[in-house]
């Protein structure tokens, strides 16, 4: 794996995921309360031996910089690196990445200086755990160009993606864009070429992209180069490609997640709650999942009912209900709060005792949750102040709101407090 470089795409603007990414970038999102979602790619190839790793960003990038700069760093005893190449303008090209293919090249002066045979392309956003040794392993195996890492999909889902067909030898042959009808059905493939039991390659006839490929280096380098006009890898740059180039597919079958939008960031965070197995884990001591060490104290219960929830270190909870929910770091819940089906991403750091030291009488509002609050179905931006009595249940079941000089919207009637928000008391959402 010392031959392969990797390079994950930071995203776009991350509009879908609005208000998360307003102060921050898509893949410096907190997740599970202690990790971000650049923690899942950049971990992944740390477990599998890659560690050249160059991350791709051009919106908010600031947090994203500070997370990875504290976060990781290899010794001095071999060339591993995780670096934050933000867009730039140059004297070549005055421009902002203009999309995914756009962006690696913009620095392919740079990324072509490295003794590599190949690149990894990696996307920012995914949840899953994959060893990609094994990934680059079938794409050398076959001789390819370009290996496209695909899921199983069956019919239900399958229309949502972009969807190819292979050959028998798992060579790409077609690719169509969300595809439905009659176009649906056409791009049904036998997926027990790529190692599917007959059983499931039944249930699951066709196979989607996830936004991964591996590229042999000269092969990405002259299709960059040679069409300017092309940015997006998965619509243009390999759809084209495969008219003349090697393209294969390497089947991908376990846990998969793009978190796109509120409702499956909301959907994929609250599933690790599962017992006894959730979809994804991030108790597998084989393949663990890295992230900032910051050092903080055992999490404090007082007199506090918990039931299928997660909860992060340094938090202190006292006389609470927390049900069905996930509690970052220094999260604080007084007494008498009701906490259900909700993503609380906790704090960046604890309030002094005399600014925490104030009641429901007063009418201040401390960092945390206050007394006799209920929340349900919501997901609570970092250092977020709820105050004594509030109400947060979409009382009206709205699916749709943007309320940001009151601190909060409304997705997919899961209501957003945004980061830093004061909410006061007896406010009801």
């Amino acid at each position: 794996m010392k031959k392969v470089l990797a390079i994950i795409l930071g995203g776009g603007a991350g509009t879908r995921l609005y208000p998360l990414t307003k102060l921050r970038a898509k893949p410096a999102v907190p997740v599970a309360g202690k990790y971000r979602l650049i923690d899942i790619p950049v971990s992944n190839c740390i477990n599998s031996e890659i560690f050249k790793i160059y991350v791709l960003t051009q919106f908010n990038s600031a947090s994203l910089n500070r997370h990875i700069g504290r976060t990781y760093n290899f010794s001095g005893f071999n060339e591993g690196f995780v670096e934050v190449l933000a867009a730039q303008q140059t004297p070549e090209n005055p421009n902002w990445f203009q999309g995914t293919a756009d962006a690696v090249r913009q620095y392919i002066w740079l990324l072509q200086e490295w003794d590599a045979e190949e690149f990894l392309i990696l996307s920012g956003d995914h949840l899953y755990r994959m060893d990609y040794r094994l990934f680059v392993q079938r794409h050398r195996e076959t001789g390819a160009d370009i290996t496209l890492s695909v899921i199983p999909m069956d019919d239900r889902r399958a229309s949502d993606f972009g969807l190819m067909k292979i050959d028998q030898s798992g060579r790409v042959i077609d690719f169509s864009e969300k595809p439905k009808g009659d176009d649906l059905y056409q791009m049904r493939v036998d997926t027990s070429l790529l190692g599917l039991t007959p059983e499931q390659a039944q249930r699951q006839p066709y196979i989607a992209s996830m936004g991964i490929y591996v590229f042999k280096k000269d092969v990405l380098i002259k299709l960059l180069k040679e069409s300017l006009e092309k940015t997006d890898f998965g619509k243009e740059i390999i759809p084209d490609a495969a008219k003349d180039h090697n393209v294969q597919a390497y089947l991908f079958d376990g846990y998969w997640e793009d978190i796109g939008t509120i409702e499956s960031f909301y959907d994929a965070n609250l599933a690790l709650t599962q017992q006894p197995l959730p979809p994804f884990s991030f108790y597998d001591e084989k393949s663990p999942i890295y992230t900032r060490a910051r050092y903080l104290p055992p999490s404090k219960l007082l007199d506090c009912k918990i039931s299928q929830s997660m909860i992060g270190e340094g938090c202190i909870l006292k006389s609470c209900r927390i049900d069905h929910s996930v509690l970052g770091v220094r999260s604080r819940i007084e007494s008498g709060s009701v906490i259900e089906d909700t993503l609380i991403m906790g704090a960046d750091y604890y309030q002094a005792f005399a600014e925490r030291h104030s009641n429901c009488e007063n009418g201040e509002v401390p960092l945390g949750i206050g007394a006799n609050t209920i929340i349900r179905r919501a997901i609570i931006d970092k250092n977020a102040s709820i105050g004594c009595d509030v109400q947060i249940i979409n009382k009206d079941n709205v699916q749709e709101a943007e309320r940001e000089s009151q601190g909060f919207y409304i997705r997919s009637g899961i209501v957003v407090v945004l980061k830093n928000a004061v909410i006061p008391d007896g406010t009801i959402i």
